[in-house]
């Protein structure tokens, strides 16, 4: 019997990436799954991976959040732990971004992600309590070029979860996020193609080396179990330390593609 058993989870997002992590990790612990995204037949899959259920929604369409606890409450009878890794990154700076990239950004990074908290925080305040998770990004404490619509985004959700906290708290509904430094997954593949790009983000994370998705995963656990039972409206930056230096600048990467590029000179 896992920590976990006799709790119900929902994971959004939960069929890649963190995601897929803390699912493993939550269905390790002995918890009974639900996981949700836009596409049907992916989640089908993941979901029936760990013997759970899937679950179409997205988190841009208040109406749907709203179906996927209803349905969720039926056919579970009850909700234990909400965990929300539904986003995706475009990074445009702010001399080019244009309504509608703005207005997409947030209606997912912020706007969903306040009706996951108003739709699973009243489901579980009626319940008894519950435990709900929001993973942040590392870009909300480290500006960069081209991250305002998305890093200004998650800042927003840390903020919300605090003033969550706050108004749940009392029954019984804790809110927390993971603000993850950048790890690879089928969003961030790309950057991890660039050996020079890798380095000089090595090169500023304090621990010297890349996280991977269980790192987010254990830390989701955490705040998901009665370990946390006492911490609430709290941000937890699972990223080495990198936050503490700051995210890569072009200068960087410059000099980081430079010294590789003399390396094999070097050691001849």
């Amino acid at each position: 019997m896992g920590t976990l058993a006799g709790k119900v989870a929902v994971v959004i997002g939960g069929h890649s990436g963190f995601g897929e992590a803390i699912v493993q990790r939550l269905h390790r612990e002995g918890a009974q799954i639900a996981i949700a995204a836009r596409r049907i037949d992916v989640v089908n899959a993941a979901a029936s991976a760990v013997g759970g259920k899937g679950y179409q929604c997205d988190i841009t369409n208040n109406d749907d959040i709203a179906a996927l606890v209803q349905s969720v409450e039926k056919d579970f009878g009850k909700i234990d732990i909400a965990v929300n890794c539904a986003g995706y990154e475009q990074s445009t700076p702010i001399a080019e971004l244009t309504p509608e990239k703005l207005v997409a950004m947030q209606a997912v990074q912020f706007t969903g992600a306040i009706f996951c908290m108003q739709h699973f925080g009243n489901s579980m305040a009626a319940s008894g309590g519950g435990a709900f998770l929001s993973i942040s990004s590392q870009t909300a404490h480290s500006p960069a070029v081209g991250l305002a619509a998305y890093g200004s985004s998650k800042a927003g959700v840390e903020y919300a979860t605090k003033i969550a906290a706050v108004e749940y708290g009392p029954k019984g509904v804790r809110f927390n996020c993971v603000a993850a430094g950048l790890i690879e997954t089928p969003m961030t593949a790309r950057v991890f193609k660039v050996d020079y790009a890798i380095q000089a983000l090595t090169e500023l994370t304090p621990v010297r080396h890349m996280g991977a998705s269980e790192d987010i995963a254990k830390a989701a656990y955490f705040f998901c179990s009665d370990e946390a039972r006492f911490v609430t409206g709290q941000t937890l930056c699972v990223d080495g330390g990198a936050s503490l230096h700051g995210l890569p600048t072009a200068l960087h990467y410059a000099d980081a593609a430079r010294r590789m590029a003399e390396k094999p000179s070097d050691s001849k």
